[in-house]
């Protein structure tokens, strides 16, 4: 490097009247000083007080960074000077320079003011590019003069000029002695800006948390988190991941859709990604205490695949910290800004662990008590019919071999398909297969898949997350999730579209399922009982029915005989519906003519169980006296009673 030219460069004494000026010099510049309020008015009030008296085209005033060893922009003042006509100029006020060469060592290792002729450094190895742009922009020559702040170099102030030989000895003297308070200056303006910046962050640290506390839901958190974020200069909420009930996995909690707009695909495609707690960066970041700080270009260089989406916001650098209650971790917060403090990141991730917290705590309880409101409204159900399935009548043969299967099949947990003619009484039997299991204590939960509308069967089953729909208010439990560790019961399974028995198909294959519009995987042990009256093989060739589907069903098949084959059980279904109904309608019915019996055991039953419970019903209604002396069949055509009231036919189910 060419020799830097020093304060004493072979220059003439001073005279008495340059000395009486200087002194007048530094006076005013001492009393602007003491003006100072703001940090720009320091470099202002510098520039104006000499470039009256002195050619120097513009000041600035850089900081060391002694931790990354780098110097920077803190201050600048170029006004009129020609050097902010360069396109690249600017940029170096956001840019940091080593100070790891032999430009810089030169200037710190100066005892006064040093300058350097731009044409002999700007293009020594390692000087910094600030040189090369000033010469460029028509500047020739640079004073520099270290600010110190006791026994450490704050920084220094950079004068400029558009020619050489421009400092003269008084004004090196002048920038000499003024270094001290402008050294007091800086100081100052540094640590009344840092005072004001941590009364700031506390400051939104306290609105921060009002507003927290207010949240009720995800959607107030996600408000109140972009409302905070905004009043934060260049951060953004990049996710927010929570560790799922598995404990492993972590899915999506909130994120900022807006924020990588430029590669909406690949984002969508990175978030849905599962992600583990044995994720390299997740691992590091929840095994962290304060959380981890990822520079943007560095970790770019470095193969983070992440990192191309980072980069395309322009942030710096991606703060990442476990979300945490007590000991318990229970996500991960990743935010992009270009600087954020200790204090405002543990304020930030503090609040928003509890806010979650809360609300995952809150979801439990409210899904608790849709299950408590569920189970209530199926054990009312089952109070109401509890003469459906308290007792199966019927003793002859063909019901002692179907009571034979359900004794082999009830401890196992094999799924049962139930087969039978409508009405005779399939859900009785799949209630008597989970009263005589393990599962017994449980509640056994019956859908009827004929009744249920297509839209709507997938919701019905495996539930729906908030929002997954139109219409989808509130999460949803679904029957499956309902009947975990009991038994499920699909009657009229054959009604079911192609669509549905697929997703179906998978849950009985992986016993798992996740809710419509959710992400997470829900592992259930469920119970599976099917019925219908449809003959499924025939189904199944139609192409109605999924063939592997029937084939899951149909690993323990009961056919249940129709009423017409077994008429020897009728005499104890008669008594026995008499016996029920005379408790319900209040009627003494003591005695059945056995005509009664007998028509009743020559008729084909279209409608079976169902159909002859329905007809004693109405039969009992009919009657006035203590005998039960005639019955309604179809084929008994009108008639009267014998009192007199004309009866309709009694129309068999089917």
């Amino acid at each position: 490097m060419k020799k830097a030219i020093s304060p004493s460069s072979g220059m003439p004494a001073p005279s008495t009247a340059a000395l009486e000026q200087e002194r007048k010099i530094l006076l005013e510049l001492g009393n602007d000083l003491t003006r100072v309020r703001d940090k720009s008015d320091l470099i202002a009030l510098f520039s104006k007080r000499l470039k009256g008296l002195f050619n120097f085209t513009h000041a600035i005033i850089t900081l060391i960074d002694h931790h990354n060893e780098t110097i920077s922009a803190f201050l600048y003042d170029i006004g009129t000077s020609p050097i902010q006509t360069h396109p690249g100029y600017l940029k170096l006020f956001k840019s940091r320079f080593s100070i790891n060469n032999s430009f810089m060592r030169t200037a710190l290792a100066a005892t006064g003011p040093v300058s350097f002729i731009l044409d002999q450094v700007k293009d020594q190895p390692g000087s910094p590019v600030f040189l090369k742009v000033n010469y460029e922009g028509g500047i020739r020559e640079i004073l520099m003069t270290k600010l110190q702040n006791a026994e450490k170099t704050l920084g220094f102030i950079h004068i400029y000029s558009d020619r050489i030989g421009s400092f003269t000895h008084e004004f090196r003297s002048i920038m000499s002695r003024i270094a001290p308070q402008l050294s007091s200056a800086v100081t100052n303006i540094i640590k009344n800006e840092d005072l004001l910046e941590k009364e700031k962050e506390k400051s939104f640290l306290l609105d921060f948390s009002v507003e927290i506390a207010q949240v009720k839901t995800k959607a107030d958190l996600q408000a109140a988190i972009f409302k905070g974020l905004d009043n934060l200069l260049h951060t953004k909420l990049a996710m927010i991941r929570v560790i799922d009930d598995d404990g492993i996995h972590l899915s999506p909690f909130l994120f900022d859709k807006s924020l990588f707009a430029k590669v909406r695909s690949n984002f969508d495609e990175m978030a849905n990604d599962k992600i583990t707690i044995h994720e390299t960066y997740t691992a590091q970041v929840l095994a962290s205490t304060d959380g981890l700080v990822f520079n943007v270009e560095e970790e770019l260089k470095g193969g983070n695949e992440y990192a191309k989406l980072w980069s395309t916001t322009g942030l710096k650098n991606m703060y990442s910290l476990p979300l945490r209650v007590g000991d318990r971790n229970i996500g991960t917060i990743w935010l992009l800004a270009d600087r954020l403090t200790k204090l405002m990141l543990k304020g930030i991730s503090a609040q928003i662990s509890i806010a979650i917290a809360n609300l995952q705590a809150n979801e439990k309880l409210l899904a608790y008590k849709r299950q408590l409101e569920v189970e209530n409204d199926y054990l009312k159900e089952q109070i109401s019919t509890i003469y459906n399935f308290a007792e199966i009548v019927g003793n002859g043969e063909k019901m002692q071999q179907v009571y034979r299967l359900i004794s082999l099949v009830a401890d196992s947990g094999s799924t049962v398909l139930v087969l039978g003619e409508t009405g005779s009484g399939k859900e009785l039997i799949a209630r008597a297969i989970h009263n005589a299991s393990p599962r017994k204590d449980k509640l056994m939960v019956k859908v009827n898949c004929a009744a249920l509308p297509a839209s709507l069967i997938e919701s019905e089953l495996f539930g729906h997350e908030r929002g997954a729909f139109t219409g989808a208010f509130d999460r949803r439990i679904g029957k499956f999730e309902l009947a975990n560790q009991s038994t499920i019961f699909l009657d009229e399974i054959g009604e079911l579209p192609l669509e549905a028995q697929s997703k179906l198909l998978r849950v009985i294959q992986e016993r798992e399922l996740e809710r419509l519009g959710g992400k997470q995987t829900i592992k259930v042990d469920v119970r599976l009982i099917a019925a219908t009256n449809r003959n499924l093989e025939e189904e199944v060739k139609a192409g109605r029915f999924r063939a592997d589907l029937y084939y899951r069903l149909n690993v323990f098949p009961i056919h249940l005989p129709p009423l017409r084959e077994r008429p020897e059980d009728i005499e104890p279904l008669i008594q026995f519906f008499v016996a029920k109904y005379n408790k319900n309608t209040g009627r003494k019915i003591r005695k059945i003519k056995p005509s009664v019996i007998q028509q009743l055991k020559t008729y084909s039953w279209p409608g079976n169980v169902r159909e002859l419970e329905h007809l004693i019903e109405r039969s009992v209604l009919l009657t006035t006296d203590g005998t039960l002396s005639d019955v309604f069949t179809p084929a008994s055509g009108r008639r009267k009673t014998r009192t007199g009231v004309s009866a309709k036919p009694f129309p068999g189910r089917t």
